[in-house]
């Protein structure tokens, strides 16, 4: 085994990035604290070409030194906004088209290996603050939750990797099944 360089690789830049199709996702930030959560969430919507990122309430924008040390440069090529209330935000969302979705453990939460995206769909996904999750609020607003199953001891994981498990859900079932098929 030998590892790609960058050239092999073939990244795009940051314009060609920015004109690419995306992943018809949007990531909403529900009082996040913590920098280097903003950050991995940057880089992680950057690696499946997400639309964009809206960080609300306290959540911490860019340019910040500590989302920069996670986002290495992603806050350069993903579409952000900020709001100070998730509730318009989501509201905003919802009048785009967008399906609203909150990550969270609820009641009637839809396990995320069984919920089927669709491609004809735009789906705004809400994680929620470390300590709380997603507000009640913002909770009684969402058109469905999806939740991550576990077997461990531990009640969560952190933002930073449910960001990543959701979206390699949504990415590998949106965007790798369709050019497997055709």
């Amino acid at each position: 085994m030998q590892k790609l360089s960058m050239d092999q690789l073939q990244r795009p830049s940051v314009a060609a990035f920015k004109e690419q199709e995306k992943l018809p996702v949007a990531l909403v930030l529900d009082n996040v604290r913590s920098m280097h959560n903003v950050g991995s969430a940057f880089r992680t919507s950057d690696a499946f070409a997400l639309e964009r990122i809206l960080l609300c309430g306290i959540t911490g924008t860019p340019p910040h030194r500590e989302i920069e040390k996670t986002a290495l440069g992603a806050t350069q090529s993903v579409a952000w906004s900020y709001a100070e209330n998730t509730a318009q935000a989501i509201q905003l969302l919802r009048e785009e088209g967008y399906r609203i979705l909150a990550v969270e453990q609820a009641k009637g939460s839809i396990p995320l290996q069984q919920f089927p995206p669709l491609t004809t769909q735009k789906y705004a996904l809400v994680f929620g603050n470390e300590v709380h999750g997603v507000a009640d609020e913002v909770m009684s607003l969402v058109d469905a939750c999806i939740e991550i199953p576990q077997s461990g001891t531990k009640h969560s994981l952190n933002i930073a990797v449910s960001i990543g498990i959701v979206l390699w859900s949504f990415y590998s079932k949106l965007y790798l099944s369709a050019t497997d098929s055709g």
